[in-house]
C-alpha cells in the first residue's frame, strides 16, 4: 500500500487524469451502447417459468410487454359518442407509434369484457415489440403522452403496466440530497471546505465510473433494472465513508507534525489497508449471491461488487493525489494556526467519545442488556415477513400507474390487475378434448372471478387460458389459488392424457421465486457468514471476535428487516413518506439485503475492533484496549454512520418502491450497527469477556497465515514539541491517552 501511495503522490496529476479519463471513456461508451437492463425475474425450471417458455415458443406475438390505457367517466358512459370517438382516435395514434405492435381496445365485438358493468370504465391493452427492459424510455413516454392528451373535462385517462413504469423520467433528487447532507456533515467534522469536498469528489468519480460500467455490463449478462440505483446507493455510502476514514488519518498525521506527503502515505499504508480489507468483506458478501445460481441476481452481485471495488480503488489512489494537491488545507485555519504556534500535539481522545467509552466500561451488563432488548424488539416484525408481489397498487396515490390500478380494480375487480395464465402443450386429439373442458372446471373453482376462452396458436400444439382471480395479485388468497390450481384442479383434467399444463402470471412467478429464495437462503447465509468469519479470524487471531461479529450481523439484519416490514408490509408511515400503500416484501430483497448488510456491518467491526486489537498487542490490557479503541474510533464511526444514513435515506425520494426498501433497510441497519451494536453492545460484551476476546488455540494460530489490517503509524519526525507533549507514536505506553 505504501508503494501505491508513493506513486500516486509523486505523480498526482497523472493519477487524477487517469481517473477522469476512465470516467469519461466508460461514460461515453455507455452513452453509445445505451441501457440493457432486465425486469424479468422468472426462474427457468419453475412452474411459471415453464408456462412462460411455452407461450414464447408457441406465440411469437406475445413476446413483448404490455401497457394498459384506462379511461373513466364519472358522470356518463364510456360508450357515449364523444368519448368513443376521442378514445378511438387516441388508440389509433398510439398504434402508429414506433415500438408498438398492437392495440386491443374495447370498442368492438371482439373485446366486450373491456368495459365495466356500470359502463363508466374501459381499458385497452397496448402490446410493445419488446420486453420492458428493452423498450426505449422515449417510446414508453410517447405512449403515455399520447394517451393523456385525450384527458379532459369529464374524462380521466391513466396508464398502467411495467412498460409505462420503465418509461418514467429518472429522478436524481435523491442523489443530490444525499451528497449535500454528506457535505454538511463532513464540513462540520473537518472544519475545512477542501477536506470535506475530497471524500465526495472521490466517491462521485468512482461511483460514476461504476454506474457507466453497469450499463455496459447489461449488454453481456442479465442485470436487473434496479441494479444501477442499488450500486449507486451502496457506492455513495461506502465511498464517502472510506474516504472519510483515510482523510481523518491524514489529518491526524498533519497534526502530529508529518509532512503532507508523509501524512498521506501513512494514511494509505495504515487506514488504506483497513479500507481494502473492509471493501473485500463487502465484495465477499455481495458475491455470495452467486451461490444461488439465479441469473438476474448474478448481475446484481457483480455490478454492486464492481462499484465497491472502484470506490476502494479511488480511495487509495485518487484520494492521496487530491490530498497532495490541497496540501495543508486539509486542516482548518484554526488547526493550521495552532500547529504553527504550538507545534505537533498529542492526539488524546477527549469529549463525549471518551466519556461514553468510560461509561460503557463502568456498566457493561446494564448497557448490554438495554441494547439487546432494543434489537430484539425491532426484530419482532421480521417474524411476520411475507414475501410476494408488490404491484402498482402499492405505488404512491398520485402516480398514474396507481390510479390506473385503482380504476381497474373498482370497475372490473382487483384480480384483473394480475391475471393468471394457464399454458398448455397439446399432443393429439385426446389432449384437445381434455383441454376443451378446462374453462368450465376453472369457472367452478373457488377464488376465480372469470375465465377467458381458450386461445390456440397456428399449429394447434400450444394454447393458453387467462384466469382472473377474485383477489389482487399481492393477496395471500391469490397465492392460495395458484397452489389450488396446480395441486387440485389441473391434475385431474389431464390425468388420462399427455396434456401438460402450467400456471404462470405475475403472482405465480413471484411465488415460485420466493419459494426458491427461501429454500436457498440457509445455504446463502451460511456461506456469507462463514467467509466473513474466516476473514476476521485471519485479521484478529481470535475466535470470539468473528463469532460476535456474526451474531451482531444477524441481529442488524433481523432488526432492519423488522423496520422494513413495519413500514412497507404493515404500512406504518408508508403513505406519509410517499411510498404507497402497504404490501408484501419483494422476494429478492432478503438475499440482496443480507449480502449488503453483512458487508457494511463488517466495515465498522473492522475499524472499531482493529483499533482495540492494536492496543491489545501493545498493552495486553483488555479493559484499556476496549476503552481506548471505542474512544478513539467512536467519533469517526458515528460521523461515517450519519453520512451513510443520510445517503441511504435520501434514496427514499427516488419514488421507486424497491429502491426505497433498500434505502430504509440500509439506513436502519447502519444506524443500529453504529449507535447500538458497535458503540454499545460490542464493547459491553468485550468488557465482560475480558482476555477471552483474544484467545486462539496455539495450533490454529500456527496454521493460519498472518495478515495485518492496520500497521503502526510512521514515526513522528524530529520537531519542536512543547514541554510535556509528545507525538502519538513516540509516547510511552504508560503516558498514552487513557
Amino acid at each position: 500500500m505504501a508503494a501505491i501511495a508513493r506513486w500516486c503522490l509523486r505523480h498526482r496529476l497523472a493519477a487524477v487524469l487517469l481517473w477522469l479519463v476512465a470516467l469519461g471513456g466508460v461514460a461515453t461508451a455507455a452513452g453509445f451502447a445505451g441501457p440493457a437492463y432486465s425486469n424479468d425475474y422468472e426462474v427457468p425450471g419453475t412452474e411459471s417459468g415453464r408456462a412462460g417458455e411455452l407461450l414464447q415458443a408457441g406465440f411469437e406475438d406475445l413476446g413483448g410487454d404490455t401497457a394498459t390505457v384506462v379511461w373513466h367517466t364519472p358522470d356518463s358512459s364510456v360508450r357515449d359518442g364523444g368519448v368513443e370517438r376521442t378514445m378511438t382516435r387516441t388508440l389509433h395514434a398510439i398504434g402508429a407509434l414506433p415500438g408498438v405492435g398492437d392495440v386491443a381496445g374495447p370498442y368492438g365485438a371482439a373485446s366486450p369484457g373491456q368495459i365495466s358493468a356500470d359502463g363508466r370504465t374501459a381499458y385497452a391493452t397496448v402490446t410493445f415489440d419488446h420486453r420492458a427492459g428493452d423498450i426505449p424510455a422515449g417510446q414508453a413516454r410517447a405512449v403515455a403522452d399520447t394517451a393523456q392528451k385525450a384527458a379532459g373535462e369529464g374524462l380521466q385517462v391513466e396508464l398502467g403496466g411495467t412498460a409505462v413504469a420503465t418509461g418514467a423520467p429518472a429522478l436524481h433528487l435523491s442523489e443530490a440530497v444525499g451528497v449535500a447532507v454528506a457535505a454538511v456533515v463532513l464540513f462540520l467534522a473537518f472544519g475545512s471546505l477542501a477536506a470535506s469536498l475530497l471524500p465526495i469528489a472521490t466517491a462521485l468519480v468512482s461511483v460514476g465510473t461504476a454506474y457507466a460500467g453497469t450499463v455496459l455490463l447489461g449488454h453481456v449478462m442479465t442485470v436487473a433494472d434496479f441494479a444501477p440505483m442499488l450500486g449507486m446507493l451502496i457506492g455513495l455510502g461506502v465511498g464517502i465513508d472510506y474516504a472519510l476514514f483515510i482523510v481523518t488519518r491524514h489529518r491526524r498525521g498533519l497534526r502530529r507534525g508529518l509532512s503532507v506527503h508523509d501524512a498521506a502515505r501513512n494514511a494509505v499504508a495504515t487506514t488504506g489497508r483497513a479500507v481494502v480489507f473492509a471493501g473485500a468483506t463487502v465484495c465477499v458478501a455481495l458475491l455470495g449471491m452467486l451461490v444461488l445460481r439465479l441469473g438476474f441476481l448474478n448481475g446484481v452481485a457483480i455490478a454492486a461488487s464492481l462499484t465497491v471495488v472502484l470506490t476502494v480503488g479511488a480511495s487509495v489512489t485518487l484520494l492521496p493525489a487530491l490530498l497532495s494537491l490541497i496540501g495543508m488545507r486539509a486542516l482548518s485555519r484554526r488547526e493550521r494556526a495552532r500547529l504553527a504556534e504550538e507545534g505537533p500535539l498529542s492526539e488524546r481522545a477527549t469529549g463525549f467519545a471518551a466519556r461514553w467509552s468510560a461509561f460503557v466500561e463502568r456498566r457493561p451488563r446494564l448497557l448490554g442488556a438495554v441494547a439487546t432488548v432494543v434489537m430484539a424488539v425491532l426484530a419482532v416484525p421480521t417474524l411476520f415477513l411475507h414475501l410476494g408481489t408488490s404491484d402498482q397498487g402499492n405505488n404512491p396515490a398520485s402516480a398514474t400507474t396507481r390510479q390506473a390500478y385503482d380504476l381497474l380494480a373498482e370497475g372490473f375487480g382487483p384480480g384483473v390487475n394480475g391475471p393468471l395464465t394457464i399454458a398448455a402443450h397439446l399432443d393429439g386429439a385426446d389432449d384437445r378434448l381434455a383441454l376443451d373442458g378446462l374453462p368450465a372446471v376453472l369457472r367452478g373453482t373457488d377464488g376465480v372471478a372469470s375465465v377467458s376462452p381458450i386461445t390456440f396458436n397456428g399449429s394447434g400444439d400450444t394454447a393458453f387460458v387467462t384466469v382472473v382471480p377474485e383477489t389482487s395479485p399481492q393477496s395471500q388468497r391469490t397465492s392460495e389459488l395458484v397452489d389450488r390450481l396446480r395441486d387440485e384442479v389441473l391434475p385431474p383434467v389431464g390425468d388420462t392424457t399427455s396434456l401438460r399444463m402450467h400456471v404462470g402470471g405475475v403472482t405465480a412467478g413471484y411465488d415460485d421465486f420466493a419459494e426458491i429464495i427461501v429454500g436457498k437462503l440457509p445455504l446463502f447465509v451460511g456461506v456469507v457468514v462463514g467467509l466473513g468469519c474466516l476473514l476476521l479470524l485471519l485479521a484478529f487471531r481470535s475466535l470470539a471476535v468473528p463469532l460476535k461479529a456474526a451474531v451482531m450481523n444477524v441481529a442488524a439484519v433481523a432488526a432492519s428487516f423488522g423496520v422494513v416490514v413495519a413500514v412497507f408490509q404493515w404500512g406504518w408511515g408508508s403513505e406519509l413518506l410517499g411510498l404507497g400503500s402497504a404490501g408484501p416484501i419483494e422476494p429478492f430483497l432478503p438475499v440482496i439485503m443480507v449480502s449488503v448488510l453483512f458487508g457494511l456491518s463488517m466495515d465498522y467491526q473492522v475499524f472499531l475492533v482493529g483499533r482495540m486489537y492494536e492496543e491489545w498487542l501493545e498493552t495486553g490490557d483488555n479493559r484499556r484496549s476496549v476503552r481506548v479503541g471505542l474512544a478513539e474510533t467512536g467519533r469517526v464511526i458515528n460521523s461515517a454512520a450519519v453520512i451513510m444514513i443520510s445517503v441511504f435515506l435520501a434514496f427514499v425520494l427516488s419514488g421507486d418502491r424497491v429502491i426505497a426498501m433498500f434505502g430504509i433497510a440500509l439506513a436502519a441497519a447502519v444506524a443500529l450497527d453504529a449507535f447500538v451494536l458497535r458503540t454499545l453492545l460490542v464493547p459491553a460484551l468485550m468488557h465482560m469477556l475480558g482476555s477471552a476476546n483474544w484467545w486462539l488455540p496455539a495450533r490454529l494460530d500456527r496454521l493460519l497465515p498472518r495478515i495485518s489490517i492496520e500497521p503502526p503509524d510512521l514515526p513522528v519526525p524530529h520537531a519542536k514539541i512543547p514541554e510535556g507533549r509528545t507525538g502519538e507514536a513516540g509516547r510511552p505506553v504508560a503516558q498514552r491517552a487513557r
